[in-house]
């Protein structure tokens, strides 16, 4: 008997002594040879939302710099969750990848994680995060108040009367929020909307009175006067609303830092040299001033993270958003 397993045993070590180095040199065929055939760029939205605007910008500087066709694919619904689940489930050869609002993915897999069918860190080999869109709190000009503390003043005098809109139950723009309200022990009613534009024409008209949205969607009512700004919810301000205080800024609360971010995923277990070339390829796109000046059209800061910077940021982002939806009791309906 124990020379028996000691005859598997060295079967066993001698399969892989021999099985490591095929598989090495099959993985080096693949890496040194890609990309040898069309990738597909999975945006998980509608076309002309941010994502599908990022989508398109990557995929066309990409193709250039591939010398291979990536070709936008947008495959809507579900909050997204479509077109993530679809990439999760694809090979990992590099030629199915997601471009993700991982903001948003993030929020899901807290709220909606009964539902969702994959698990946004363990199916998954992030490439590289390439920007984040701001948010700015605004309100209607009918509510008498010019900055975040008279605003602040005015919800606690009137607990229960401010509205707030959203751009859908699960939105980033609702989660900022319900983090900013729960932080200040604020007494607001959330009123949700499918999609940024219905939402944001009713508090224009006053029908609702506050809202949490991004800065692309709310610029041109701000600068026009229709919506009046009282703090933007990035680190530092920014200068599309160089005036505009942070949350901080405006209210003391320590680190309150919300973006919308975006960036590219591949499925995991996706070769190391595929996703450092293609992590690679896009931290130089992105460095380039004319790409910058077209994402910064569409309201986005370039923002690139190497894979391993990527991994921490969207665990932090799961880990933030799990605290908030746990602390201020928030469901998905």
């Amino acid at each position: 008997m124990r020379q028996k397993i000691l005859q598997c045993l060295g079967a066993t070590l001698c399969l892989s002594l021999v099985s490591a180095p095929l598989l090495a040199q099959s993985n080096t065929a693949a890496i040194k040879n890609y990309p040898d055939k069309p990738i597909k760029l999975v945006i998980p939205y509608p076309p002309g939302g941010a994502t599908d605007v990022i989508g398109r910008i990557m995929a066309q500087e990409l193709s250039k710099t591939l010398n291979q066709q990536v070709i936008p694919d947008n495959r809507a619904g579900d909050s997204g969750n479509i077109g993530a689940d679809m990439v999760a489930k694809s090979p990992p050869d590099g030629y199915t990848l997601l471009m993700g609002a991982l903001t948003s993915h993030a929020i899901n897999a807290n709220l909606d994680k009964d539902k969702i069918k994959y698990n946004l860190e363990k199916d998954f080999t992030p490439v590289a995060i390439v920007g984040v869109v701001p948010l700015v709190f605004v309100v209607n000009p009918s509510v008498p108040v010019k900055n975040m503390k008279e605003f602040i003043a005015y919800a606690k005098a009137n607990p229960g009367k401010l509205t707030f809109a959203s751009s859908g139950a699960g939105a980033p723009q609702r989660l900022a929020m319900e983090m900013f309200r729960y932080q200040l022990g604020l007494d607001l009613l959330h009123v949700p909307y499918k999609g940024s534009g219905p939402a944001m024409t009713d508090l224009v008209g006053g029908q609702v009175l506050t809202m949490s949205e991004t800065v692309p969607a709310a610029l041109q009512f701000i600068q026009a006067g229709q919506l009046r700004p009282l703090a933007v919810t990035t680190a530092k301000r920014i200068s599309q609303l160089p005036d505009v205080p942070t949350v901080t800024e405006a209210t003391g609360l320590p680190n309150f830092d919300v973006v919308s971010m975006f960036g590219i995923e591949a499925p995991a277990n996706t070769p190391k040299a595929i996703v450092d070339k293609l992590s690679a390829d896009i931290k130089l796109i992105l460095q380039r001033p004319d790409v910058q000046e077209r994402m910064l059209a569409a309201g986005v800061y370039v923002n690139y993270l190497s894979p391993a910077d990527s991994t921490k940021r969207i665990q932090r982002e799961l880990s933030m958003w799990s605290k908030v939806v746990k602390d201020a009791n928030i469901k998905a309906d």
